[in-house]
This record gives structure tokens, C-alpha cells and sequence, in this order.
């Protein structure tokens, strides 16, 4: 079987500058031809509900939408920044005022012209207002966007702003048209659902809780990409019905796969498989369980803590990863290794003890049966009322629920499983705020400024999907973020973000439980993957034997 890293993308990447009908001759012998045509059927886990994906950050949404679309910039293997929509870039005023020039002669799918205009717009009223990570990072800085000519623009920042060039990509700045988007409700124009990108595929259909299909476009402006004809993500919820479906022929290309089946398919020359930790929708992403603070029950410390000394994060890798991942032990990913802090103090581990006797404290008493705690003088709760919570959280990820119920049962907590499918845990937990405690996939980025600070700053509570979801306030914090926006020296800035994470951890608006990393299976014959939301951009794929 062949086993991929990322290193498949530096690969594929030189083969895309040959035209599809010639492709490139001088490559080293073991290097396999790209093959033009065919269709690569691909399994994703729920309808996405939209085909926007600079609206939300939603995992779902990105994986079936990114193919459609483009931002400013690509990340390449090394995750630096490469050419995309601009062909080259400016950074001046130290960082203050970044300068874009865009490709000449690239068109939406419908034909129109891409100018600056539809980058200063799709920032201005959508990026900046619908994409939790973009409207605080970027959001919370910037002072400008100018579209000076149809193939220039200009971002200027309040002050020197470091990472913008990691912000740029499909993921957390894809480019909508502003022709069709300009005077309508983003959220719910109509072409959500039809969507007109500059991407390597063009939409062809889309039928909601079944599948997308996406064909090749002939007008990409990297000479000679895509090779496939066309893709179809086909909506299948379960994973072990994925694995039958690939086995069967069904598809070709899994996102993931259950943990006993890894193996497996690992083994089985038929497959090839490629391990990374970047996903549509985000990199470096953590499990992240959520408290609600604007509940009486999670508002005191001593509670929240004992739900993190009441999880054994190293049950998750083993028993809903298999093995695949890494306990968390910090809140920023040991993925961005500039951030990460291993030093801090007072991290939660697993302390089952300890969580009982916060509990007590808190005034959680068990009864003589050992069973359900009830409140015995808690402020702003009946005595005798039984310490039970929900637990919000996609389908998929009904493993981890299973084992966080059982995980506080085990103190003396009542957990209530809630499954709620994509669209629906988004109003349900950003605009209705009803729930308790949820699970959700915060990815980091390659930097905090990407996808970790849009978790604690104040200003980004609000009904943006996967932002601020605990509605965590405290200035001090907001003041740390800043800092280290706008902070050069490396040195620096990783002090300040092991003071953030320091904060984070002594008051607890979250706990972090496994770094995930991903398996992606797919058909023998099919080659050229990469990892991120334009993983098919490159793929060829010869015919079954």
C-alpha cells in the first residue's frame, strides 16, 4: 500500500504547470503521470446546508465548497504563502500596510471579470462580519481595505500586523463575487446554494442531504489544473458505511476513517492513505469542550475545573482517536510550536479526586447512593436541585459524547446528549446561546491570531458561528490578544501567548481535550492529493482495473 505526508504536495504542484493535454516529461522515474479525465467520487459526513465558505468556518461547509473557490493567497508545503488570486505582494510601513497585485485575466465562473473590488468586498461585508476567525483576527486590527485599481489592493492595519499572509488562503479568506453578492443578506443570498467561484472546479448541482457535483474548470488560471473531469461529494453520515462504500467502489476518497478500520485499509494495497493535520475549515484543530457562562451552574470556577479534572483526555485518543492524536494539554495546538506553551501552571489533568472535592466545595453534594450530586446552598439555584447539563454536539462526534456522559457520571453529573446537525448547533449554540456545555472542533491555524484568539475575545461574542461560544470576557485578555497582534519580535510574542494561555487556564472558559490529525484514505490508481480544502486540485486518478 502507499502510505503519504505532505510532502505529495511539492510534488503535484510542478506536474500542475504542464498542460493537462501534455503533461510534464522530466520527472524523476518513479514519478507517476498525471492522468486527465474521470470523476473522483469523495464521502463526506453531513449536508453542509450552504456552499459558502466565506460565511462560516464550518468544517462541512469548507469541505464541500473550497474546490469553488480561491483566496488572495495559498499556503504551499512548507505552509508558506504562494501565488494564488495575487500573483505577487508588498509589505510595507513594517508590516502596517500590505499591497496586493492581483492575476490578470481571471474570471468568475459565470464569465465576469475578478477584480479588487471583489476582494475589498468580500472582506468589508462578509469575511469580516461571517467568518469567526477572519472577523477577529483581521477584523480587530485592520484600519482599511482600498481598492486603488481593479488589480490592486491595499490592507492597512492600525499597527504592524504580522500574520496576515497566513490568513489569506481558501480557508480563512476565500473571495465570493461581489456581483452577486453586493446588496443582499450574505447568509442567505441564493447563490449559496448555486455558488459562483474562481476555483478549479465550477458547480454543476447540488442536492441537499445527498450530494454536490462539481466539474472541471476550463478557464483556471493555473495552466493546465485541474486533471479530473469532475468531483462528487456524496453524503454518507456513517463512517463504517463510508468504509463499505470505498471498498466497494462506491467512492474513492475518504476525509477519515474509524479508528479499527485504520489499520486495515492501511494494510491493504488497494488504498493509499495520507496523514495530516490540516482540514478544510481549519489546521492544528483541537476538540474544545465549551461551558455556557451565562449559566448559573457553570458561572463558579470550582465547577468548571472539576469537569476538566473529570476527563480522561488520554481515553479519548485511545478509545474515539485510536490512537490518532495527542491528549491536549495546553490551549494553544502543539502544532504551532512559536505559541505552544509546556510550562504553564496549574494545567488540569486527569483527577477524578480532585473533581469530587471541587464539587463538594462548590456545595454538589452526593447522596448516600453516590449517585447524581444536587445543590446544596449553590447561589442562584434551588437546593436539591440535581447537577445535570447537556452536551451539544454534531453526530459525528457521538463518540466523544458517549465518553464525556460516562466521564461525569462517574463524579456524580447528569449529562443530557444532544446531537444536532451542523446548521442547527450553530443557531443553537451563537444565536440562541441554549445550551450547557458542547464539543467543538477549534482549529488553531498557524497561528493563534487565526483560530484561537476568536475564542476568547470579548468583542466576538456574538451569533458568528464558532466564535466565542463560552462568551468569555475579561479585558485583561483582550489586552494580551492585542499585544500580540502587534508584537514582531518572536521571542516576544511567544511570551505573550504563554501568558494568554496562563490566563486561560486559571479561568477556565474552556477545556481542551485531544489534538486531532487525520487519516485520508483513497482508491490505489488515484494520486496527487493534498491536504488542505483544494485537495483535488492536483489529484489524477487512472481508471479501476
Amino acid at each position: 500500500m502507499r502510505h503519504h505526508s505532505l510532502a505529495v504536495i511539492a510534488f503535484v504542484v510542478g506536474l500542475g504547470l504542464a498542460a493537462c493535454s501534455s503533461p510534464a516529461t522530466d520527472t524523476a522515474p518513479a514519478a507517476p503521470t498525471p492522468v486527465c479525465g474521470g470523476t473522483l467520487v469523495v464521502a463526506i459526513d453531513s449536508d453542509p446546508g450552504s456552499l459558502n465558505p466565506a460565511a462560516t468556518t464550518s468544517g462541512g461547509v469548507h469541505t464541500a465548497s473550497e474546490l469553488m473557490f480561491n483566496g488572495l493567497v495559498g499556503l504551499g508545503p512548507d505552509l508558506q504563502p504562494v501565488p494564488e488570486l495575487a500573483e505577487s505582494w508588498e509589505v510595507l510601513e513594517d508590516g502596517a500596510l500590505y499591497r496586493f497585485h492581483l492575476r490578470e485575466g481571471v474570471t468568475w465562473h459565470d464569465g465576469q471579470p475578478f477584480t479588487s473590488g471583489d476582494v475589498k468586498y468580500s472582506f468589508e461585508e462578509v469575511l469580516l462580519k461571517l467568518h469567526s476567525r477572519t472577523q477577529a483576527s483581521v477584523g480587530s486590527a485592520i484600519q482599511s481595505i482600498a481598492a486603488s485599481d481593479p488589480s490592486t489592493v491595499e490592507f492597512r492595519f492600525k499597527q504592524p500586523y504580522a500574520p496576515l499572509l497566513q490568513q489569506l488562503d481558501v480557508t480563512e479568506a476565500p473571495i465570493v463575487p461581489q456581483h452577486l453578492y453586493q446588496g443582499t443578506d450574505p447568509a442567505k443570498n441564493p447563490a449559496n446554494m448555486a455558488p459562483i467561484g474562481t476555483g478549479p472546479y465550477t458547480f454543476v448541482s447540488y442536492a441537499p442531504g445527498s450530494e454536490i457535483r462539481m466539474a472541471r474548470n476550463g478557464s483556471y488560471f493555473e495552466a493546465g489544473l485541474p486533471y479530473l473531469d469532475e468531483v462528487v461529494m456524496r453524503v454518507i453520515p456513517d463512517r463504517a458505511s463510508q468504509v463499505n462504500a470505498l471498498r466497494g467502489g462506491e467512492v474513492d476518497w475518504l476525509f477519515g476513517v474509524p479508528g479499527p478500520e485504520r489499520a486495515v485499509l492501511e494494510a491493504d494495497p488497494a488504498f493509499g492513505t495520507l496523514q495530516t493535520p490540516i482540514n478544510p475549515g481549519g489546521s492544528n484543530c483541537i476538540m474544545t469542550v465549551s461551558f455556557n457562562l451565562d449559566r448559573p451552574v457553570l458561572q463558579d470556577l470550582r465547577v468548571r475545573q472539576a469537569i476538566s479534572f473529570a476527563l480522561d483526555r488520554q481515553q479519548f485518543v485511545d478509545r474515539v482517536l485510536f490512537g490518532e492524536g495527542r491528549a491536549a494539554d495546553a490551549p494553544i495546538s502543539s502544532g504551532i510550536p512559536f505559541a505552544y506553551a509546556d510550562d504553564l501552571d496549574n494545567v488540569v489533568s486527569y483527577d477524578p479526586a480532585q473533581a469530587e472535592r471541587l464539587l463538594d466545595e462548590a456545595g454538589w453534594k452526593r447522596s448516600g447512593d453516590g449517585g447524581v450530586r444536587s445543590s446544596s446552598g449553590v447561589q442562584g439555584v434551588p437546593d436539591g436541585t440535581p447537577l445535570a447539563i447537556n452536551f451539544v454536539a454534531f453526530p459525528s462526534f457521538n463518540q466523544y459524547a458517549e465518553l464525556y456522559r460516562a466521564q461525569l457520571a462517574a463524579v456524580g453529573i447528569d449529562v443530557t446528549l444532544q446531537p444536532l446537525d451542523p446548521p442547527v448547533f450553530a443557531d443553537t449554540v451563537f444565536a440562541q446561546r441554549n445550551f450547557d456545555t458542547n464539543i467543538i472542533s477549534y482549529c488553531n491555524g498557524t497561528d493563534p491570531e487565526i483560530g484561537v484568539k476568536r475564542m476568547f475575545l470579548s468583542s466576538n461574542i456574538s451569533k458568528t458561528p464558532f466564535s466565542n461560544a463560552s462568551a468569555y470576557r475579561n479585558p485583561q485578555m483582550d489586552a494580551l490578544f492585542g499585544e500580540a497582534a502587534t508584537t514582531v519580535d518572536p521571542a516576544q510574542r511567544s511570551e505573550v501567548y504563554r501568558q494568554i494561555q496562563q490566563l486561560a487556564v486559571d479561568d477556565a472558559p474552556y477545556t481542551w481535550v485531544v489534538e486531532t490529525t487525520a487519516t485520508r484514505v483513497f482508491r490505489s490508481g488515484c494520486e496527487g492529493f493534498g491536504p488542505s480544502g483544494h485537495f483535488a486540485k492536483t489529484a489524477f486518478c487512472a481508471p479501476p482495473q
